[in-house]
């Protein structure tokens, strides 16, 4: 199994804290179920509070800091993804970077990865699109752009009527069938976890769901919600119910993990109860 990141495993604990404060002995917790020391896990919450990428709520508690919180509110909105789906009729949204630096490569990740955040394309150098079916249209793109990369300045319009050859090449610019497949195959393994999870002790279960719960939410973020014809509507739709149901008993395991690791801390050891 690859390394655990201490730093990676905090942030995403309290991402799914969606805005409610942790504990540094959960944060401890959390880590040492990945094989992270004590030490490294609280080393590790003092680098991410220096940065802002977490901040104190009170005595030996955290929550995500001002430099987190574009990510996470981005993040949040995972759970009414499909709500945010309109019906396609067959125009695009679009984004002109060309007047962007490209010279700061770290300027340059920011904005690519708000890129692929909200499902945009490259068509043609600096220009991306996507399919016009997300409410809002280009108000909310725009200032989801912006949210995502402060640094973000260029034109959001919509796109009509491209010709056949650009149509073609437009709606090739994402695999619908391994995009449809993917949730298929994603579901059918949350599904199957679902019905043997009773079985699993308790820091296993507590384990298990945190990797194949990050990793089903992160398809669900950088889905680029197409709609119909490009991806199968009605298998996403299954996989983000199968998601969401997975998300409810995994909270429910780490609250079972963390008060029972809690009482553990809290009860007299042998040698205080003779005594």
């Amino acid at each position: 199994m690859k390394k655990a990141n201490p730093r990676a495993i905090i942030l995403k604990l309290l991402l799914a804290a969606e805005g409610k404060e942790m504990s540094a002995r959960d944060a401890v917790a959390g880590c040492a179920l990945f094989g992270i020391g004590e030490n490294s896990a609280r080393v590790t919450l003092v680098r991410l509070a220096s940065e802002q990428m977490i901040e104190a709520a009170g005595r030996g508690a955290y929550r995500l800091g001002p430099q987190a919180t574009s990510l996470a509110s981005e993040v949040a909105t995972w759970r009414n993804a499909e709500q945010r789906v309109r019906t396609w009729k067959g125009d695009w949204l679009a984004a002109h970077t060309g007047a962007m630096k490209r010279a700061d490569r770290t300027a340059l990740r920011a904005r690519q990865r708000a890129l692929e955040l909200v499902g945009l394309r490259e068509l043609h150098r600096d220009l991306y699109l996507r399919p016009n079916n997300l409410a809002g249209g280009v108000a909310v793109m725009r200032e989801r752009l912006e949210k995502l990369d402060r640094a973000f300045d260029a034109p959001v319009f919509v796109v009509r009527d491209l010709d056949s050859a650009r149509e073609k090449r437009a709606r090739s610019l994402w695999n619908g069938r391994a995009l449809t497949l993917l949730y298929a195959t994603t579901r059918r393994k949350l599904e199957a976890w679902l019905e043997r999870a009773p079985e699993l002790e308790l820091e296993n279960a507590a384990r298990e769901s945190y990797l194949l719960g990050d990793k089903a939410i992160r398809q669900i973020v950088f889905d680029p919600l197409l709609p119909e014809p490009l991806v199968d509507v009605g298998e996403r739709r299954a996989f983000h119910e199968a998601v969401l149901r997975f998300d409810r008993t995994g909270h429910a395991i780490w609250r079972s993990f963390t008060a029972t690791r809690q009482r553990l801390a809290s009860a007299p050891s042998h040698s205080e109860a003779t005594h």
